[in-house]
């Protein structure tokens, strides 16, 4: 791997709304940064594509926007210097000046004290606003604290200067410089800890991260931090706890819940070398394990890093609302200026009234709404899709998924469980009984997954048992065997032999070289199969099924299914072909095992892992289910559609607030106060409408 391949995670401080988390993706994209992360409600920050000894010269770059790169993860901003705490010493001048207009108080009117209450506010805004703002313009990227700043500025100097030339009480403005720096913070103190609450899929699953272990060392037990476990550590884990890492397990049974993994809800039993993941719960019994897989190598750590992954890869639907972003903030203050102009020298308004429309039209607009529209419904949504089992590589995904007009199933394993059921036995002179019992025993030789269902079926009898005296299995083959008088004795693929009895038979048992019976297996149909194709059917979605196996079986289990387009008997690469001729027609998702598939997986326009998902290559998938559930594709279509939904609700407000609210204000039907209250909650709204796709019901 290239070095400037390597992904940089930064701790940033500094970031108050989504449009500081803009400019600073948008200078990080200007410097050649690729697969941008910015989340201001965590502080993180990550790109690639950087060289290392580039990266301090970034660091800079993002500094001089006015923000604070720290090292350690853990150091956070002390209280005293949070937005809240700005937001506190705000209110507490605000309310007094504000409540002049309701309290008739001589001494609140005083110009004066007004001026008095008001200068700590302005402040405290002017360096925290002030700063960004500056620094915003000086690197040609001017975000939202350019507009807080100009208005509040303005209104504070128009106060002062009628308070030095005692103007009047026309010229006092001082509450609504107070007011809107006040409600701004709110806005921001708010919109925190509301996008916060999107992100709470991730901070769950790091919980896990932070769990206690008992390590057994020379026969004693040193409880330890997860973070500590070393690969090879053994260690003991009781009824009630969660396993700290993955693991095998070496002595013990219990029951696991693995719903925080795999969405499922039902508690899984296991016994002596059976794998365990870290972060589950042991709802019963009592274990020992032995640590394999820890820190980055983990499972829970990987499915973190998949989620904060997807989160960085933008759908296209975001694009433009981040190119409008971009240009608002000085469409905005032309629009301002032109109020002040035209309200001024055109339509004759008062000097007073003239300026309160122009601080209110900068005051009352919203970039940030535009900013959020998009990324927190993503977050939802994914976290959403987690949390049932189910990870989605990224928010592009979440578009493609509402495009889908075809899905293209692989058989074996997708659509069906693999476990073999016996159709028929067709015996040529011998009974049906005796064939039986010459199955089960040869197949007790074998573990290959057929052989091991057709012994669930079949049972030996013991006036017929057989003794053999060698018996050898060759792959791909079958089993061949000698008995103690020398007879011979083979049960394999019905292609192999002196005769291919494969249009008719999956098995053949021949003795001394003579078939004595055809086998015909059937693949067990998966739980929920038959529904999800119907309701893919409903939603317009066309079901393909593409196989390697036999004609025979592909078209009897489409048939069962309901699908009627099968492909069967193609290799890898002609799924691929296949795959690729069918994405010229409309937009295809591929669901396969991700394995034998991986090939089809890639190329599709969203490949879907089913199978043992937490092993399989993740990088041939856009999605994978790790529960291995098909009722999860249907839940995966619906998070999809109610996520693109949300979205496009999100932008419609977004842009419509702006539309609406800047002329009102403009024209003076808004004043600033009001304009700030309204911007302040204009956000709100949105992040809102997104917490609301965690609980609302999906159709």
């Amino acid at each position: 791997m290239k070095e400037s391949n390597v992904q940089t995670e930064l701790n940033v401080t500094g970031m108050h709304c989504t449009n500081c988390a803009i400019s600073i993706h948008k200078y990080l994209e200007d410097n050649g940064a690729k697969e941008i992360y910015v989340d201001f409600a965590s502080d993180e920050v990550k790109f690639s594509d950087i060289p290392q000894d580039q990266v301090p010269k970034l660091v800079k770059g993002i500094e001089s926007l006015g923000y604070k790169v720290i090292k350690d993860k853990d150091v956070r901003l002390s209280f005293w210097k949070s937005v809240e705490f700005k937001f506190l010493i705000c209110l507490l001048f605000t309310i007094p000046l504000w409540s002049h207009m309701f309290v008739d108080l001589p001494l609140l009117h005083d110009p004066y004290v007004q001026l008095a209450l008001c200068t700590p506010v302005y402040l405290v805004g002017c360096i925290y606003f002030g700063n960004s703002a500056l620094r915003s313009l000086w690197n040609k990227m001017p975000n939202m604290d350019v507009l807080i700043f100009v208005g509040s500025t303005a209104a504070f100097v128009y106060s002062a200067i009628g308070t030095y030339y005692k103007l009047g009480h026309d010229y006092q403005f001082y509450e609504t410089c107070a007011t809107i720096i006040t409600l701004v913070f709110m806005g921001n103190v708010l919109e925190k800890r509301a996008v916060t609450k999107t992100t709470s899929a991730i901070k769950d699953l790091v919980k896990y991260q932070d769990i206690k272990a008992i390590k057994i060392l020379d026969n004693q037990e040193i409880e330890i931090t997860a973070r500590e476990i070393k690969s090879g550590d053994i260690l003991k884990v009781n009824t009630g706890s969660l396993i700290p890492a993955d693991g095998d397990i070496l002595d013990g049974h219990g029951w696991i819940d693995e719903s925080m993994i795999t969405g499922e809800s039902m508690p899984i039993e296991k016994t002596k070398y059976e794998a365990v993941i870290g972060g589950t719960l042991l709802t019963a019994g009592n274990i020992r394990i032995t640590a394999t897989k820890v820190g980055s190598k983990s499972v829970l750590y990987q499915i973190i890093q998949l989620i904060k992954d997807a989160q960085s890869k933008k759908p296209p639907i975001q694009k433009f609302g981040d190119k409008v972003a971009a240009y608002f903030v000085p469409i905005v203050v032309t629009i301002a200026f032109f109020t002040f102009f035209i309200a001024y020298f055109i339509a004759q308004l008062p000097l007073p009234q003239a300026l309160m429309n122009a601080i209110a039209t900068l005051v009352v607009s919203c970039p940030c709404a535009m900013g959020l529209a998009t990324p927190t419904a993503v977050m939802v949504g994914l976290g959403r899709a987690a949390k049932q089992g189910i990870l989605i590589k990224g928010g592009s995904t979440i578009e493609e998924l509402s495009e889908l007009k075809q899905m293209v199933f692989d058989k074996t394993g997708t659509l069906t469980t693999g476990d073999f059921n016996i159709k028929a036995i067709q015996t040529f002179g011998i009974e049906q009984s005796q064939v039986e019992s010459i199955i089960a025993q040869l197949e007790s030789y074998s573990s290959h997954p057929i052989a091991q269902s057709i012994r669930k079926q079949l049972k030996e009898i013991r006036s017929y048992r057989i003794i053999f005296k060698e018996v050898n299995e060759i792959k791909g083959q079958g089993i061949f065997a000698t008995d103690s008088n020398g007879n011979s004795y083979s049960i394999c693929n019905a292609k192999i032999g002196k005769k291919d009895y494969s249009n008719r038979y999956d098995l053949t048992l021949t003795i001394n070289e003579v078939v004595i019976a055809g086998i015909v297996l059937e693949d067990q149909i998966k739980p929920y199969a038959k529904e999800l194709i119907q309701y893919l059917k409903d939603k317009g979605i066309r079901p393909i099924l593409l196989s390697g196996d036999r004609q025979s079986k592909c078209e009897r289990a489409a048939q069962k299914l309901g699908i009627a387009d099968v492909y069967w008997e193609k290799s890898p690469s002609e799924k691929l072909t296949i795959l690729s001729k069918l994405k010229k027609t409309a937009p295809t998702a591929m669901v396969g095992d991700g394995i034998n598939d991986a090939p089809a997986l890639t190329a599709a326009d969203v490949g879907v892992s089913l199978g043992d998902a937490t092993h399989v290559a993740i990088q041939s998938a856009k999605v994978i289910l790790l529960n291995n559930d098909l009722k999860s594709i249907e839940k995966l279509l619906q998070i999809g559609h109610h996520t693109l939904l949300t979205i496009k609700q999100n932008l419609f407000w977004a842009f419509a607030y702006n539309i609406i609210a800047i002329p009102l204000a403009a024209a003076g039907f808004l004043g600033p106060m009001l304009a700030a209250l309204s911007m302040a909650f204009s956000d709100l709204i949105v992040i809102g409408n997104s917490i609301r796709l965690r609980f609302k019901k999906l159709k």
